[in-house]
């Protein structure tokens, strides 16, 4: 059994160490986790007005001072969180998300869809869809707007994903909340969505972090609008059932040959 779950709150807009801090506040209830997903770009919030903006609140891996106190919190709690920063690569800049644990930075995971004026900022991800391993569990991110491309969760279980982490900043309501346990159920495996609450300018946060399980089952669910960590124990060996029935299995059960007009711009 592994212990996995969220905390969803709202980020200070252009304060990554304020953001530290918030989530340090929230430390004593990941006490019993091992592995916590947070919302994406919590370091810097999100709505910026500019690229220009975003850059001066980017942070280069791993030199991030913001990076630095999850750390020390994974290495205190001995504890694994996946983080949303704003990336700089050079003169570019990613809407990321970092695996962190005890030993520091396992990997990071690049934004592959980007979401309305998110196309004027970031660059799109270029890393792929990869997989990072804990101890004998195989994870997954996404971030937000991914969700709704059923292709990439498919990949992610080709790759034997256990969990889904799915930072989000979500500003449609309830669309990805009822998605994330059909993506659940789709592939067989666990989802941790960690959404953001609260305003930044136009934008309203919706809040309602959601934790499904491979039956699609929602285990765990926010309010819209509170600070909250929700914790639920997770049965890895279900993720790596994949039967339907004893006779039907969404892997091999499936028909690649005839699905490449989905390949096809």
């Amino acid at each position: 059994m592994l212990k996995i779950g969220f905390a969803q709150f709202a980020p200070v807009f252009g304060h990554p160490l304020k953001n530290a801090e918030l989530i340090e506040s929230m430390a004593p209830d990941f006490q019993s986790a091992d592995l916590i997903v947070l919302p994406e770009l919590c370091s810097s919030g999100y709505n910026f007005s500019s690229r220009e903006e975003a850059l001066a609140l980017s942070e280069v891996l791993p030199q991030s001072p913001f990076l630095e106190r999850l750390h020390s919190l994974c290495t205190q709690h001995n504890l694994y969180l996946v983080a949303g920063v704003n990336e700089r690569d050079g003169d570019l800049l990613y809407n990321s998300a970092v695996l962190m644990g005890p030993g520091g930075i396992l990997g990071k995971y690049r934004k592959m869809h980007l979401f309305w004026n998110e196309k004027d900022i970031f660059e799109p991800g270029n890393l792929g869809f990869p997989v990072f391993q804990i101890e004998n569990l195989t994870l997954g991110i996404l971030i937000c707007f991914d969700w709704i491309f059923p292709e990439a969760w498919r990949i992610l279980a080709l790759k034997k994903a256990d969990i889904i982490c799915h930072p989000s900043n979500l500003v449609l309501p309830g669309l990805a909340q009822r998605a994330v346990p059909i993506r659940a159920v789709e592939n067989r495996f666990f989802v941790v969505m960690a959404n953001r609450t609260g305003d930044e300018g136009d934008l309203h946060f919706t809040g309602c972090s959601t934790i499904a399980g491979p039956a699609g089952n929602v285990l765990a669910q926010a309010s819209e609008g509170a600070t909250e960590v929700k914790i639920v124990e997770a049965d890895i060996s279900l993720a790596r059932d994949k039967q339907i029935t004893p006779r039907n299995s969404v892997i091999l059960d499936r028909r690649p040959a005839d699905y490449d007009l989905i390949c096809k711009s």
